[in-house]
């Protein structure tokens, strides 16, 4: 028993580890592919659609050689979540675009208590006081070391509200449709990625005209760029196979309250590399967010070895009450010849 569990704690941190790594590459990589500086590729639909491209190909490679199971999935449920994913995709560009930078971290942040509100609409979830304040600590860092001019205007609160609600709905769907098919993270990746590529491909260049007024067939795909897309593109199947992997075993609450790990490893890795301003502010906030996710991780482990232990309590109870129903049953006739139809007299 003590093996098993040690060996589900290093596939966790093993899952928590490829992403955060993953994440912060490709975010680092993308940085020079899209930067006006590196390679100014501003084309970052049709990219997201060329991550999936990869992606589904890897799964199809997957399956074909029998390394991994596929499982059947209703097709109006793969396209129901594609299409939320690829919402989420486009309305986070958009709102990027149309906000200010302070805006669209706030709307970032708040994609945490709409994930909680989500799952107890949907799934009547409860969460303890501890998780609560962990969370709010989180958010509260979070904000400190990354938030600075907030402007609003109605169109890009309106694409920020359809990013929140889309990418809260999809990474809530990511555990509940493995828990519904009994599917594993990369099988049900290797059947929306194949969706998601497709549609992306089709409408990301005119939503990427749309943001920039830039041509992609106008583009000079020089070998520099082509390294780095191949680069961007292969950090993205572990980035994606990483996401299935700690929603499946975790919540999405836990993703997106740990995943703010990468927001400071990756404000931590510009300081290093690419020079950026770190003040005390900064720094100040990423203490507060550490020590809101120790304090999360905490109050959920604590939250899962209650529920382990009430557990048994509430076996042990059933078992007596069925006993003593079985007992009364055998010893009282009266009540066997009525169900029988045949009342004692």
């Amino acid at each position: 028993m003590e093996d098993r569990k040690s060996s589900s704690s290093v596939s966790d941190v093993g899952a928590w580890s490829m992403n955060i790594f993953s994440s912060v590459g490709i975010i680092m990589a993308n940085k020079q592919l899209m930067s006006q500086t590196g390679f100014a590729f501003s084309f970052a639909t049709t990219l997201t659609g060329f991550h999936f491209s990869v992606t589904a190909l890897i799964g199809w490679i997957s399956n074909a050689t029998g390394y991994s199971e596929s499982k059947s999935v209703p097709f109006w449920e793969l396209l129901w979540f594609s299409i939320i994913a690829n919402t989420s995709i486009a309305a986070m560009n958009f709102s990027l675009m149309l906000n200010s930078v302070g805006f669209y971290q706030i709307s970032k942040l708040s994609m945490i208590p709409v994930v909680c509100v989500l799952e107890w609409i949907l799934h009547g979830k409860q969460y303890s006081r501890e998780v609560k304040m962990a969370v709010a600590v989180v958010v509260v860092g979070v904000g400190v070391c990354t938030v600075t001019d907030v402007k609003v205007n109605a169109k890009g609160f309106l694409c920020a509200l359809v990013a929140i609600l889309c990418t809260s709905l999809q990474q809530i769907s990511i555990g509940s449709l493995q828990k519904k098919y009994s599917i594993g993270s990369f099988e049900l990746l290797s059947k929306t990625a194949p969706i998601q590529a497709l549609s992306l491909l089709t409408v990301g260049p005119f939503v990427d005209y749309c943001l920039t007024s830039k041509s992609l067939l106008k583009y000079n795909y020089t070998f520099g760029a082509f390294c780095f897309i191949l680069l961007s593109c292969s950090l993205a199947v572990f980035c994606n196979i990483s996401q299935y992997l700690c929603i499946g075993r975790f919540s999405a609450v836990s993703f997106q309250v740990l995943g703010h790990m990468k927001t400071v490893c990756v404000l931590m890795l510009g300081w290093l590399l690419f020079d950026s301003e770190m003040t005390l502010k900064n720094i100040s906030g990423m203490v507060l967010a550490i020590v809101g996710m120790v304090v999360y991780s905490w109050a959920v482990e604590n939250e899962k070895k209650g529920n382990v232990k009430a557990i048994p309590q509430i076996k042990s109870q059933l078992s007596d009450e069925e006993l003593m129903l079985m007992k009364e049953g055998m010893d009282d006739s009266s009540l066997r010849d009525e169900e029988l139809g045949q009342v004692s007299k």
